[in-house]
């Protein structure tokens, strides 16, 4: 498959997991793998913009780096609620409308979901979508799934347990999708109620064949799984603090997690973290986060390749 029929089936922009089949992913991860320490010119020329609505470091930072190291150019704005047109009222369509006439492609990461599906529809270029409130972060489930593979060896048959923020967690969302496309996944989701994955993913993962488990504490999934996925209570999310309070101190990872886990599997995170894993955690060689931060910047380079070139 070349990169051109892979940039037609994903229609132009990358708004969803669901957009990604197994061929395509295989034939992503095989750019990843070849772009990774590449530093070449292949998209000189080319104008990337970043249009953060929210705050993000890994993010926009491995974007602009993936297309710095391609030889491309970068402008944008952060905080775009404050430093754009937004905050004289313009509107997010007439926004990105005008950014597709300064940019060949759109990075953008808003605080509502579903507001990548509104830019891509009037953009006239493409249009990556780098988080859209609890919606989706695509290019983070992707580097995701990457990792897995690449510390696992295999994705097919792995069992994941997702912790945390499930409710408003973006990122367990859309791998949560991608995981379904191999056979033989487990997937379990911890979480107290309030912060719980939503049945529409559940009944997503379930129409697929999906094996999934709800538990409130992960001691009770830890002696069968290879990857525990935490992340973060994300505050912002929130409108009662007492719910807010009870959620961000149920699960922790920490040493003594640590010593339950099986010696096969690993811990991932998003990130950033605040003190949902303990600092002491770091220097276990099954903490893989911030091995999968780093394969932020080759996944995406390969995206910009597949969209670009």
């Amino acid at each position: 498959m070349t990169a051109t029929t892979a940039r037609n089936r994903m229609l132009g922009h990358v708004i969803s997991a669901e957009q990604f089949d197994r061929g395509l992913l295989d034939l992503l991860f095989l750019r990843a793998t070849a772009l990774a320490g590449v530093r070449d010119d292949r998209l000189a020329h080319r104008v990337m913009a970043t249009l953060f609505y929210e705050p993000s470091t890994r993010t926009r930072l491995s974007f602009e780096s993936a297309m710095l190291r391609l030889g491309g150019s970068v402008i944008g704005t952060e905080a775009a609620h404050t430093f754009s047109s937004a905050i004289k009222g313009e509107t997010l369509e007439d926004t990105v409308r005008m950014v597709s006439t300064y940019a060949d492609l759109i990075v953008l990461r808003h605080d509502e979901a579903g507001a990548a599906a509104r830019a891509a529809s009037v953009a006239s270029v493409p249009v990556v979508n780098a988080g859209d409130g609890p919606g989706e972060h695509p290019t983070q489930a992707l580097l995701d799934l990457y990792t897995i593979e690449r510390e696992l060896g295999r994705v097919e048959g792995v069992s994941v347990a997702f912790c945390g923020d499930l409710r408003f967690g973006r990122t367990a969302r859309s791998l949560a999708l991608l995981l379904a496309l191999y056979p033989g996944v487990r997937l379990a989701f911890v979480a107290p109620a309030v912060i719980q994955v939503g049945g529409d993913i559940l009944a997503r993962l379930e129409a697929r064949g999906v094996e999934c488990r709800l538990a409130e504490q992960l001691t009770d999934v830890l002696d069968d799984v290879d990857v525990v996925y935490q992340t973060r209570v994300q505050k912002e999310r929130f409108t009662d603090p007492v719910e807010f309070e009870q959620a961000r101190t149920a699960i922790r990872i920490d040493g003594a997690i640590m010593r339950q886990l099986p010696a096969k599997a690993i811990v991932m995170h998003p990130l950033p973290r605040v003190d949902e894993i303990a600092p002491e955690v770091d220097a276990d060689p099954r903490a893989a986060y911030f091995r999968q931060a780093a394969n932020g910047v080759a996944i995406r380079m390969a995206v910009l390749e597949m969209l670009l070139s």
